[in-house]
């Protein structure tokens, strides 16, 4: 049987200095104080018996399907790695429990990885899943006639997964980008799924920041209409100005280092699976996938497949101008990125992938 839980409990971490409190407005996934050699140390403690714990920013979202179906496809297994899956609705709360060696790998936004280097945090990409967000921003029925793109974001209230997760990240950006300030937003932590659903049609929110299954159910049920779809490359060009590396496999660099063995191992299983992906139909792929994750039914569940499937890389590799643009996009609405040097060579790798295809 696959080893995952919708939610393991996680203990709080006792750390060197306490985690930052996740504010309104500011970029979270904050780091604690300590060293990134003693989060590396916790996290092999962590690791005991050999047994890799990776978070997932929600794993029955399409957006990370290729760790669920990893595991399902039993690539781990063939190449020698126990791996345990935790979920984690906001990929926030994902990148906590890894820069506090809860975990030793996340599969959540690359863009994590430029937030963390500027706190101080050694993080990388090691495998990247996907060349986009596979986001699409969606209005309610009720505020469609007035809220007609991300121009009209201004006294708007807007769902996001967390406050600092990448949804946050990507709807501050398609405001500054239109011409409205942050301030001029009111982001609404509403998770994804039922939670965001509900959201849309209590009119809790005005439009929101979602990724499928959600958007197929809200489609199906004529509950919102899409404004901006980042799920294809096409879609994240026009958005976002070029490929926007998303879905990644990201771990402390100390860890990474000291335990090249067994993230080749990984890296090697999520290489196997992205290939897969790329050469089976949406239809034997969602077969491949735990039956309660299709809520709206299987045919809803396939399309969804189906239309974020163009998100995914077909080796692991990060897109040459991907970094790039990422740095770009936060640097727009985050004064800390904008004012600070990032070295984009060290937030992902390359090393792994290179030798597992």
């Amino acid at each position: 049987m696959p080893t995952f839980s919708k939610r393991a409990p996680v203990r709080a971490a006792a750390v060197s200095g306490s985690l930052c409190l996740l504010l309104a407005g500011s970029l979270a996934g904050c780091a604690d104080e300590s060293s990134n050699t003693h989060t590396a140390e916790k996290a092999a403690e962590a690791a005991q018996g050999d047994t890799v714990k990776i978070m997932v920013g929600g794993l029955d979202k399409v957006i990370y399907m290729p760790a669920v179906l990893t595991q399902r496809l039993g690539y781990f297994q063939e190449e020698g790695v126990a791996v345990r899956l935790l979920s984690e609705p906001a990929g926030v709360q994902a990148t906590t429990a890894l820069v506090s060696g809860e975990v030793q790998g996340v599969v959540g936004f690359y863009d994590h990885t430029l937030d963390l280097q500027v706190k101080g945090k050694d993080v990388e990409s090691v495998v990247q899943l996907a060349r986009t967000p596979g986001e699409v921003e969606i209005v309610s029925k009720k505020a469609a006639a007035t809220l007609t793109s991300p121009k009209d974001f201004k006294g708007k209230k807007l769902g996001v997964t967390g406050l600092g997760s990448s949804t946050d990240f990507l709807t501050k950006y398609l405001a500054v980008k239109n011409g409205v300030k942050v301030s001029d937003i009111t982001p609404v932590a509403v998770g994804a799924g039922q939670t965001f659903l509900a959201a849309l049609q209590q009119g809790s929110i005005d439009a929101g920041m979602t990724t499928d299954p959600t958007v197929a159910q809200i489609l199906a049920k004529d509950a919102g209409k899409v404004l901006v779809d980042m799920r294809t490359p096409e879609g994240s060009r026009a958005a976002l100005g070029g490929l926007y590396p998303a879905s990644s496999l990201y771990m402390n660099t100390g860890w990474v280092n000291s335990h090249k063995e067994t993230v080749q191992k990984l890296a090697n299983a999520f290489v196997k699976t992205l290939k897969w992906m790329s050469t089976h139909s949406p239809e034997e792929i969602a077969a491949k996938m735990p039956e309660d994750y299709a809520k709206g039914g299987k045919a809803q569940y396939v399309e969804a497949v189906r239309n974020t499937l163009p998100m995914f890389t077909p080796d692991g590799v990060m897109p040459a101008d991907g970094p790039r643009t990422v740095h770009e996009v936060l640097k727009s609405f985050n004064p800390n990125l904008k004012n600070a040097k990032v070295d984009l060579e060290k937030t992902y790798t390359t090393e792994f992938v290179g030798k597992a295809g």
